[in-house]
């Protein structure tokens, strides 16, 4: 929720400080906050916590998108270059969710804080690589009230596009936090095999994200994605198939779900780059913030909607659900394109 109050607001003050110190001055907050959470011991302060790496990340993300947008043009080349950005964060993911779950699993649990100086270290050498680095920043202008900028900004293609962005991250987030816990309860497999679920998701994700980064060029963005939407709903219904003709809880369902992955994480960065490269240089931080609102709302819904189901012992239905959202992300897709092909 953090992500999200902020998001708005930050546009002015990366235009105010500028793209480079503004993710500079996000990253020497998190690496500070990273490097004292071992010794706090105070609930407190991780709440604290929680909400300060939220603004960052918001910042951040708002700050690493007006980069690309500012310095890329072509829509193919923005979104090779949006899928290799994507796909280092997920093989992130997959090495913190790795690493901490070996730590949690081990003797040595009660250490797991300390794996928080890794992000430190990482941290600084982020700050020293992107401060010797030069980049192109958008010319500064005048700020209005960011409400007044916000209401002339939202046309009926960018509700359609937040709408398609909103129900990406639904999808994912039903995935990335639930898939561990779908494993322990109703696949009944271990703590540590349950824990790496979301790793081996995240793996995937980025293999598909590396491959779109290397083939997007050759294909129409339009195509590609749709291409990628079918193939998650062939693969879900195989998986409703196993599940009904064969066995509710079949091993064969711990591979699939992260097949799941190689076709689902191509989407965000392809939409993505699609409107921003169509977006007034002035205007990306601007739709940028839209954007990272929206993905934290779709997380936080499909958290809500997901921790209903799994109360209600729903976990049968598990894949059912998936399948409804994806089929909805299918269809308002569908209607962004044509409004989109419509205004090009």
């Amino acid at each position: 929720m953090p992500i999200a109050f902020i998001s708005l607001f930050a546009v002015n003050f990366i235009g105010k400080f500028g793209t480079k110190k503004s993710l500079i001055s996000a990253l020497t907050v998190v690496g500070f906050c990273s490097l004292i959470l071992p010794f706090v011991e105070v609930f407190w302060f991780y709440k604290l916590w929680f909400a300060v790496i939220g603004t960052c990340f918001a910042l951040g993300k708002i700050c690493v998108y007006g980069i690309l947008r500012n310095n890329i043009s072509d829509e193919k080349s923005l979104a090779k270059t949006m899928s290799s950005v994507e796909a280092s964060f997920m093989i992130g993911v997959f090495v913190v969710n790795t690493g901490f779950g070996w730590i949690i699993s081990s003797q040595f649990s009660q250490f797991w804080k300390f794996g928080f100086l890794s992000i430190s270290v990482l941290s600084a050498v982020t700050i020293f690589l992107f401060s010797r680095l030069s980049i192109s920043e958008p010319l500064k202008t005048e700020k209005e009230n960011i409400f007044k900028d916000l209401l002339a900004f939202i046309n009926p293609l960018v509700i359609i596009f937040l709408a398609v962005i909103f129900s990406i991250v639904f999808v994912e987030q039903s995935f990335n936090s639930w898939l561990p816990s779908y494993y322990k309860n109703h696949l009944k497999v271990n703590s540590f095999f349950a824990l790496q679920a979301s790793s081996f998701m995240a793996l995937f994700s980025y293999i598909g994200r590396t491959i779109t980064a290397n083939i997007i060029h050759k294909f129409s963005l339009n195509r590609y994605y749709v291409l990628c939407l079918s193939l998650i709903i062939l693969v879900l219904i195989c998986i409703l198939g196993i599940q009904y003709l064969d066995s509710t809880d079949s091993r064969a369902l711990l591979f699939l779900f992260p097949v799941i992955g190689l076709f689902l994480s191509p989407l965000y960065p392809v939409i993505n780059s699609k409107m921003i490269a169509h977006t007034n240089k002035a205007k990306a931080g601007l739709l940028t913030s839209l954007i990272v609102i929206f993905s934290s709302l779709g997380s936080s819904v499909s958290s809500i909607i997901m921790s209903v189901l799994f109360n209600q012992q729903l976990l049968e239905f598990y894949s059912m659900y998936i399948l409804c959202a994806v089929i909805l992300v299918f269809i308002i897709s569908i209607i962004y394109f044509r409004f989109a092909d419509k205004n090009n």
